[in-house]
C-alpha cells in the first residue's frame, strides 16, 4: 500500500510540474520584432509622422536601431526599426499589426508620406484591419478595435 501511495504522490507532482510548465506557455509568445531599413532617418521620419512614435537610437551588435517605445507595465511588445546587411525590406514575409484608435486617419498620414496602401480598411469579423507600404518598402498592417 506505501508503494502504491508513493506512487500516487509521485505521479500527481509530476502533473503538477507538467501544468505549471504548460501555464508559462499560455502567455504571449511573441516579446521583439525588427523591422528591415534602408535609409534610418526616413523610416523614422515615416513612423514618427504616420503614428507619433518617438524613438531612441542606438548601435546593437553593429547595427544601427531605432528603438519602438515601450513601457513593461503595458500590454503588447516592442521592437526597433533595424538598418544593415542581413536587415532586407520585404513585402513578402511576416505581417506586423500596430493598433491605432483610428485606421482612416492613419492611412491619411501613410499617404502623405507618399507610400501607398496594399489592402483597405476591411472588417475582418473581430475587427477592423487594414495595410500599406511603409518608407522602406516593408507591409504593415493596422488593426482597429469594434469600439472604436
Amino acid at each position: 500500500m506505501k508503494i502504491l501511495l508513493m506512487l500516487l504522490m509521485l505521479y500527481l507532482s509530476c502533473d503538477i510540474l507538467k501544468n505549471k510548465k504548460n501555464d508559462k506557455m499560455k502567455t504571449n509568445p511573441v516579446v521583439y520584432f525588427e523591422i528591415p531599413v534602408l535609409e534610418m532617418n526616413r523610416a523614422v521620419k515615416f513612423y514618427q509622422t504616420v503614428f507619433g512614435f518617438e524613438f531612441e537610437r542606438k548601435t546593437i551588435d553593429n547595427y544601427e536601431m531605432a528603438l519602438f517605445p515601450f513601457k513593461k507595465e503595458d500590454s503588447g511588445i516592442t521592437g526597433s526599426l533595424a538598418k544593415g546587411d542581413v536587415y532586407k525590406p520585404t513585402k513578402d514575409g511576416v505581417i506586423l499589426y500596430f493598433k491605432t484608435d483610428n485606421i482612416e486617419e492613419t492611412l491619411k498620414k501613410v499617404i502623405s508620406q507618399n507610400s501607398k496602401i496594399l489592402y483597405p480598411k476591411t472588417d475582418n469579423g473581430i475587427g477592423y484591419v487594414a495595410e500599406f507600404e511603409d518608407s522602406e518598402g516593408n507591409r504593415i498592417a493596422l488593426s482597429e478595435d469594434y469600439s472604436n
